[in-house]
């Protein structure tokens, strides 16, 4: 059986961390192309100015427009030729880190993430869009970042919700992984980097990937409400750090080198309403998650655990909580069909997959979680 894991080549994660910056720079050479929002590169300029003078090196700034479109890309990948960066630099949320990984194409990468909203930094993988904002395609590159560099107190001074989105997003990892482990399927560490010729079978996890989805769960559980009481009030913890490492390496080595199943699938389906565009990725994946579970009739015991985790750390366990107030029949198939299209990671689960059972399942997630939240506001 062919196995495979993936993960960053370095991850560093501590309060002030970007002082430290420099020093991984210096491992490429002299100078960096950085690409971050102009108001996340404003929020640690000083820090920035102070690691470059520290060691000796220059940060290109790129002026990134917002959008990680193709052009865009190509207009930084001319900049760092032009001025003969050593290497690649994605600071703040996805889409500058997503257009990073463009620019570098798997090489010279360093990741600097200012909230812990989901758990891309540590990918190979990013996600196109026009220069208007749709979705375009996603990319695959030979290896993940070089270095993940996480400040927490950055992090610690972002807003909340980030943090409890990202805890969202971390709460999928062990459900899908369990359910890949379980089907034998196919791995996002084994996605194509380059060309599929040659390789004799599709990989499936490893059992290390699996451990570390069942820690990504564990630690949400353990830490998860004390983490919020510390970023609410902007504080570093140990418990708020180990919700970060959580959400970004924890997740992000559980999601990529464990699998996908049902829970984003379904989020990706959800995304057809309208509703739902004001929400979070993981806030979705969380409501999500919640109807993976009633998908492959979880023990109630373990329902009720993730609902009153989600409910304590202000997680959306309904359709209401994401925006949905009422839903057609039409509507709830459609939600259903995209989820359940060729390509979706819901055919990861370990048993034959319907449209009808993916409806059902949404209507009566929302329905429990519902009921339970309610009961739970009335004692």
């Amino acid at each position: 059986m062919r196995k495979a894991f993936i993960s960053p080549t370095k991850y560093v994660q501590g309060e002030n961390e970007i002082l430290n910056l420099g020093y991984f720079v210096q491992s490429f050479g002299t100078s960096a192309l950085l690409i971050g929002h102009p108001d996340d590169v404003n929020r640690v300029k000083d820090k920035l100015d102070a690691t470059a003078e520290k060691f000796g090196i220059t940060f290109v700034e790129s002026g990134f427009k917002g959008e990680c479109s193709r052009q865009e890309v190509a207009r930084l990948q001319a900049i760092a030729e032009e001025k003969g960066c050593h290497c690649t630099i994605g600071l703040g949320g996805g889409k500058a880190i997503d257009a990073a990984k463009c620019v570098a194409q798997g090489e010279a990468l360093i990741i600097v993430p200012t909230i812990a909203a989901t758990d891309a930094p540590t990918s190979h993988s990013a996600v196109l869009y026009t220069p208007e904002g749709a979705f375009d395609d996603y990319a695959y590159f030979k290896q993940s970042p070089s270095v993940v560099l996480v400040d927490t107190t950055v992090i610690a001074n972002a807003p909340t919700r980030f943090l409890v989105s990202g805890m969202g997003d971390a709460l999928s990892t062990y459900f899908e992984a369990r359910a890949t482990a379980a089907s034998y399927s196919r791995v996002n560490a084994s996605l194509p980097m380059g060309s599929r010729e040659g390789l004799t079978a599709p990989a499936v996890g490893t059992n290390a990937a699996l451990a570390l989805a069942k820690l990504c769960y564990e630690t949400l559980l353990k830490d998860g409400a004390k983490a919020k009481a510390a970023s609410d009030s902007n504080m570093v913890t140990q418990a708020f750090e180990n919700i970060i490492e959580t959400n970004i390496l924890l997740s992000g080595l559980g999601f990529e080198s464990g699998g996908l199943g049902a829970a984003h699938a379904i989020h990706d389906g959800l995304t057809i309403l309208e509703g739902t565009h004001h929400f979070f990725h993981g806030e979705k994946v969380a409501f999500g998650t919640i109807a993976q579970l009633v998908l492959e009739n979880a023990p109630t015991e373990e329902l009720h655990e993730v609902l009153d985790f989600c409910l304590e750390v202000g997680l959306p366990v309904c359709l209401a909580d994401i925006g949905v107030d009422s839903i057609t029949r039409e509507e709830l198939l459609q939600v259903a069909e995209k989820a359940c299209i060729p390509e979706e990671s819901i055919h990861s689960m370990p048993f034959p997959i319907t449209v009808d059972e993916v409806a059902g399942a949404i209507i009566a997630a929302d329905r429990i979680a519902s009921e339970y939240k309610a009961r739970r506001e009335a004692k």
